[in-house]
């Protein structure tokens, strides 16, 4: 199983970002390069909360040193999150530069992290245009949720057909697979949450209860979750209900021990065999 690089935050406590990814794609059995955004005490939903983002050059100077012993070569894509400045940003698109430079056709999957209903953008202004304008030309999979995908397209995706016409207008600024999390349309019933996902053969939703609990980094783990079973099947409908399931099982399993961190120790092995499994439902051809 081919390795990916990922470039996101790292939290001392908690799992969120690289800390979210990271362990569960190890059990699945594949090699993670982390190369930390940024270092922060805890996710910065915690009062208190210390560290920094770290600076551009760190980043060009560790892919620099992948790159001068030869490690660049088996790998299969680069995974990215949270940056936490436009800088950083930048230095990602340099790695991925590096990455597909000696590994032809490696994938990109970027989760825009920049905001969410009810808290709005979280992020500094430039980090957010920098999803916009400049990482979407160059992504293969975009994970937005649903907030990130009305604000990277500018339009509502609040029905179904509002939904499928966002994502059809993500994909022609340039990725191959958007795949929209925390999605509640129209025809969502009050106590479920939908995940749609769309490339050139068509658009899937699986949808799952709603659990009563907001825990930190399971967009993280859905992404890294998603881009790996994608990578393995290059399947979009089998990387979403996989995807899917193991998050939800993840986050089911987090509420029954009443934490606030997703509980990926206890529950490692809903990676490998999902305790509870959902379908990716067909909703049409992809819209033109």
């Amino acid at each position: 199983m081919r390795p990916i690089l990922s470039i996101q935050s790292h939290v001392v406590y908690g799992h969120v970002g690289a800390d979210a990814a990271a362990f569960p794609l190890q059990r699945l059995g594949r090699e993670v390069w982390s190369l930390m955004s940024v270092q922060f005490s805890s996710h910065t939903g915690y009062p208190g909360w210390r560290g920094r983002a770290f600076d551009a050059e760190m980043i060009d100077d560790c892919v620099a040193g992948l790159q001068a012993i030869g490690a660049l070569g088996p790998c299969a894509g680069l995974l990215t999150g949270y940056l936490g400045k436009a800088e950083i940003g930048e230095a990602a698109l340099r790695a991925l530069a590096a990455v597909r430079s000696a590994s032809p056709g490696a994938a990109w999957c970027c989760d825009p992290v920049i905001g969410d209903v009810g808290r709005g953008r979280y992020v500094a202004p430039a980090v957010a245009d920098f999803f916009r304008e400049r990482a979407l030309a160059h992504a293969t999979i975009v994970t937005p949720n649903a907030f990130e995908l009305e604000w990277l397209t500018g339009a509502p995706a609040r029905t179904l057909g509002q939904a499928r016409e966002a994502i059809a207008a993500l994909r022609a600024r340039g990725p191959e697979v958007v795949a929209v999390t925390s999605v509640a349309l129209d025809d969502t019933p009050p106590d479920a949450i939908d995940v749609l996902a769309g490339d050139d053969g068509g658009v899937w939703r699986a949808r799952t209860p709603r659990l009563p609990i907001a825990v930190n980094g399971a967009g993280d783990l859905f992404a890294a979750l998603f881009f790996h079973h994608w990578l393995e099947r290059g399947s979009t409908p089998e990387a979403l209900a996989k995807a899917v399931s193991s998050t939800f099982c993840v986050v089911a399993a987090t509420l029954a021990a009443n934490r606030r961190e997703l509980a990926l120790i206890d529950a490692q092995e809903e990676f490998l065999r999902p305790s509870q499994a959902f379908s990716a439902e067909p909703l049409g051809p992809s819209v033109r």
